[in-house]
């Protein structure tokens, strides 16, 4: 993970898991869910365009996500995406997974280095 000016690159495999938690709150479009993610991450992750549409396309061919065309707030056609059933019980998983793997990096941070 790459640090500048306050702003992270995002490890493998954690964009799907972000989107699928922006999307658990309600149908959202794509750019609001970068603006979403942005404004969580006070400001510290920036999701570009280049990344989040194949990530949503991935996760609604994986049927995560499902997806609608309809009106946005500015009256233009956007596809609204929202998680599916089967998208819950994986975001339940992956979240409960991230947490286990969180404990464990932090037990290695902060342990000591005595005996090695």
């Amino acid at each position: 993970m790459k640090k500048t000016d306050d702003k992270f690159d995002l490890p493998q495999g954690t964009l799907d898991l972000l989107i699928m938690r922006v999307v658990a709150l309600g149908p959202i479009h794509g750019y609001a869910i970068a603006q979403r993610i942005q404004q969580i991450s006070r400001e510290a992750l920036q999701v570009q365009q280049g990344s989040l549409y194949p990530a949503l396309h991935r996760l609604e061919y994986r049927k995560l996500l499902s997806s609608r065309w309809q009106p946005s707030e500015t009256g233009r056609e956007a596809k609204f995406y929202e998680l599916t059933s089967r998208g819950r019980t994986h975001l339940k998983v992956e979240t409960e997974n991230w947490a286990r793997l969180t404990d464990i990096v932090s037990l290695i941070l902060e342990g000591t280095l005595e005996g090695i």
